[in-house]
Parts: structure tokens; C-alpha cells; sequence
């Protein structure tokens, strides 16, 4: 499958490894090519060495090649993301943003919560495209290696397209993860986003971010 992975922090170097490791034809998406390579990050001049597949391309190129467009960017910053990757009508947006606002320190506040989403607000934005909020509750690690932890883990998605959710649930299920939860339409994606205080609450109590909850039932 062709998929376009926007942002190049940690979440996107995970995504983009695992699902060009399990077989995907993936691009990397960022605002500016040149700036990106130039960067004195020496992680991720390492990450691109270990993943020569990976082509980094703009966001518009990378989302006009793919059939699912990963939003893997800062969640403050996604709607624009979106807005630069281009037409998305037909595409399958899978997104694994936060709306997060760290602003005035930790623990950050919920740009958006109760009576919307960020998930929401990307459907609304584009509404050609078919949105699948997922992933958006475990650190990056656990999004594609969920075996990392010893017991079985729930992932959740939400969305309005069946069969959009039907090929991420997939994607979900090649990473590993064998407990999916469909909460239904993406009106569900507010209380996935708003478990996010409880999540980094949680990450200062346990001194690390390799957990995650499960639904008993």
C-alpha cells in the first residue's frame, strides 16, 4: 500500500520504519526538504541511513502519492499540515495527533475537548477525505511494536467511513495489535483525546511512557 507519513519527529520515524518494514511503498512528508536534511539532528541523519527506502518528499508530494496520509505531526500544527499536503478527497487520513497545548507548562491543556475534536475538525476541514482517529493513546514505541509489553493492550479507532476504518484496522493488526475497539463515528475521537491528561499523568507516575490500558469485557 502507498502511504504518506506527514511530520518527522519521533511518532513518524516509527510509523514510517515499521510500515516500510512490513512491506508499505511509505514517503515521509515534511514542510521543507532542505531544511529537514540540512538539520544538525544526528538521530535522525541515523534514521534516514537505516531507512534508505523512505523517500522524504514535501508534504504535498508525499500525501499525492499515498492512498492512506498519516498525520503524524504536532497536533497544534495539524490542520496546517493537512492544509499544505493538498487535495486529500478519496484518501484515507489516519490520525494519530494530540491536541495538545504546552504553552503554559506541564501538564499541557486540550486545545480542543468535550464538544469537539481534532479529528472532527480535520473531517469537517476535508471532507473528502476519510478520517480514522487512532493510535493517538500510546507512545510511539508501543503504536508499532505493541508485543513490547508482555500483556494484550486495547487500541481504539473512530470514524465515519466503515471501510476506511476497516484498512486501518488492518494496518493496526500488521503492527500486532490484536485488541481493536471501533468506538463508531469520529464524534468518538473526543474521548480517545481526552484520556490524554490522564495518559500523561500516568507517564509522570510510572517514570515511563511502555504502557498501556486494556478493556476488560
Amino acid at each position: 500500500m502507498r502511504i504518506g507519513v506527514l511530520g518527522t519527529g519521533t511518532v513518524g520515524r516509527a510509523l514510517s520504519g515499521r510500515l516500510a518494514e512490513l512491506g508499505h511503498d511509505v514517503r515521509m512528508g515534511t514542510r521543507d526538504v532542505v531544511r529537514s536534511v540540512g538539520k544538525s539532528d544526528e538521530d535522525f541523519a541515523a534514521w534516514r541511513a537505516a531507512h534508505p527506502t523512505i523517500l522524504l518528499e514535501r508534504f504535498a508530494v508525499a500525501a499525492a502519492h499515498a492512498e492512506v496520509v498519516v498525520n503524524a505531526g504536532n497536533g497544534a500544527a495539524a490542520l496546517d499540515i493537512l492544509a499544505a499536503a493538498g487535495p486529500l478527497d478519496g484518501k484515507i487520513v489516519l490520525d494519530v495527533s494530540n491536541p495538545l497545548d504546552p504553552s503554559a507548562g506541564f501538564p499541557p491543556t486540550m486545545l480542543v475537548k468535550d464538544t469537539d475534536s481534532l479529528g472532527e475538525q480535520i473531517q469537517r476541514t476535508h471532507r473528502g477525505a476519510r478520517v480514522v482517529k487512532t493510535l493517538n493513546t500510546l507512545t510511539a514505541e508501543l503504536m508499532v511494536h505493541p508485543d513490547r509489553l508482555a500483556a494484550d493492550h486495547t487500541v481504539f479507532v473512530s470514524g465515519n467511513d466503515a471501510d476506511a476504518k476497516a484498512v486501518v484496522t488492518d494496518l493496526l493488526r500488521q503492527f500486532g495489535h490484536t485488541d481493536v475497539i471501533d468506538l463508531g463515528d469520529i464524534t468518538t475521537a473526543r474521548g480517545a483525546e481526552m484520556y490524554l491528561p490522564l495518559w500523561l499523568r500516568l507517564i509522570g507516575a510510572l517514570g515511563t511512557g511502555i504502557f498501556n490500558i486494556k478493556v476488560v469485557r
